[in-house]
């Protein structure tokens, strides 16, 4: 994929469903996967011509796990003219040595929004953006259904109203093998997630079944995403123009 698509696929996200108001500073998470390094560059490219000024910050929660190298994602921040900001926590050390939890995903994930949100709020964001992209919203649906049996998955926007900020999701209509091409042909700066836990998990089992169920049923993929956004969520239903 090419930089004009991708800065295409997030500027129609960001109209459809209005995620940017004028003069916001968005802090951007960037964890050094491939996905957030896609967001890093979607964003810069949207900010250069986007009809509604904003600025951004982008931000690394480090777990504390592994010492871990931002040298080549601060280059690229200061090459964009983004200020980069690294987030020093000991949230490895409370849930695999302290707590010893055998299904830490989920406590991790709070501790990393936490901190994420309170680095934002001290820099003064009005928008928080996380680099979800369209195959993380079908698995959200699969493992909502098949762990929780709700119908549900995240929201393109969404307030947060504990920590009086808004949450947004540029990269919904990206396929994750499109975000692979981009990362393969601009070759960005991605380093392995040091977390003990990773790839053991409940997403990566729905990665799986769906990769599966495509194979067997051609086209699965988009009549999931078309469920969730032509289905009964409301904070899917695009604004009006």
């Amino acid at each position: 994929m090419k930089l004009q698509q991708l800065l295409s696929y997030t500027r129609k996200a960001i109209d459809d469903y209005k995620m940017i108001a004028k003069d916001d500073k968005i802090a951007l998470g960037i964890s050094g996967g491939k996905d957030s390094l896609a967001l890093l560059y979607a964003m810069h490219g949207i900010k250069r011509f986007y009809p509604i000024p904003f600025t951004l910050e982008a931000i690394s929660i480090d777990l504390g796990i592994a010492e871990t190298d931002y040298s080549r994602i601060r280059a690229l921040c200061e090459s964009m003219e983004i200020p980069f900001h690294v987030v020093k926590t000991q949230i490895g050390e409370i849930i695999f040595d302290e707590r010893k939890e055998t299904n830490p995903c989920s406590l991790c994930a709070k501790m990393r929004k936490g901190a994420f949100n309170d680095r934002a709020k001290e820099l003064g964001c009005s928008k928080l953006a996380y680099a979800h992209h369209k195959d993380d919203v079908i698995e959200t649906l699969l493992m909502s259904l098949i762990f929780e049996g709700r119908y549900h998955s995240f929201s393109p926007v969404t307030y947060l109203d504990r920590s009086d900020i808004t949450l947004i999701r540029p990269l919904i209509y990206v396929n994750e093998c499109d975000i692979v091409g981009f990362k393969n042909r601009y070759e960005l700066p991605v380093f392995k997630n040091p977390c003990p836990a990773d790839g053991y998990t409940k997403r990566e089992y729905t990665k799986d079944l769906i990769k599966k169920l495509t194979e067997e049923n051609p086209g699965l993929r988009e009549r999931l995403f078309h469920a969730v956004t032509d289905g009964p969520l409301p904070a899917w239903q695009k604004n009006p123009q």
